[in-house]
């Protein structure tokens, strides 16, 4: 997990037909293991939140610009409303091929021996796409997730890859917005901090040490638990959720 300016948090999102999307990339990609994931297909947006297969996934990166920078590691815990399912979690160290700057190395403690030695994000994808197959997404921030993913896909297998996801970060946006009324303002009021130990202090979850993508995936999916029992309902509809 990365720390953000305020100002990359209020990005509008509008969700596409994803299950259209799904048939038609099944259809259209070159590359085996993507035809793979889009067959799995997704569950239908009508589907309840306590009947959908989920799993949170959380990047380190070596920087915030996907066009520059590479993701360092992957860590994902597949849950459901119910369960989080740790004895299936994965966790990945990649090689960026890019240099690591040092204050990168000192956020994530992942050394430069490690990346090194580590396999190319092409390696484990086989597996990666496995475990995230038929799951919806549950990621802080998503244009982490989303956007990193598509370009290392795009830079190796030259395609892309699209998914849905649930974003813990947006979903705190609706219940703590950006920007303020200017009454609230005259009154002194600031903005909540969205960041992911911020908001699951809200709901009195523990404390993890962040910039661990293991660690950073299973506070996003206790996150979005917490998230559903407060403000949602086990029988909210996906759609309402997914991006």
């Amino acid at each position: 997990m990365v720390y953000l300016r305020p100002s990359s948090l209020t990005e509008s999102a509008h969700a596409p037909d994803w299950p259209a999307l799904f048939e038609e990339r099944a259809r259209t990609a070159r590359d085996y293991r993507l035809q793979r994931f889009y067959r799995a297909g997704l569950p239908a947006p009508d589907t309840p939140l306590a009947e959908v297969p989920f799993v949170a996934l959380d990047f380190e990166t070596t920087g915030l610009d996907a066009r520059k920078d590479a993701i360092v590691s992957v860590g994902l815990v597949p849950f459901s409303l119910q369960r989080i399912r740790c004895r299936d979690a994965a966790h990945w160290i990649l090689n960026p091929h890019k240099p690591m700057a040092n204050e990168t190395v000192a956020l994530h403690r992942i050394t430069h021996s490690e990346v090194k030695e580590a396999p190319d994000l092409l390696q484990v994808l086989d597996d990666l796409l496995a475990a995230l197959a038929g799951r919806v997404v549950v990621v802080h921030y998503r244009r982490i997730e989303q956007v990193f993913f598509a370009t290392a896909l795009k830079a190796r297998l030259y395609e892309d890859i699209r998914f849905p996801v649930i974003d813990t970060m947006e979903l705190e946006t609706r219940f703590h917005p950006r920007r303020l009324g200017l009454w609230a303002r005259l009154r002194g009021h600031k903005p909540v901090s969205i960041r992911l130990a911020a908001s699951r202090e809200r709901y009195h979850l523990p404390y993890y040490a962040p910039h661990h993508a293991l660690s950073d995936a299973l506070a996003t999916a206790e996150l979005l638990q917490a998230q559903v029992a407060h403000h949602y309902s086990p029988d909210t509809p996906l759609s309402e959720l997914w991006l």
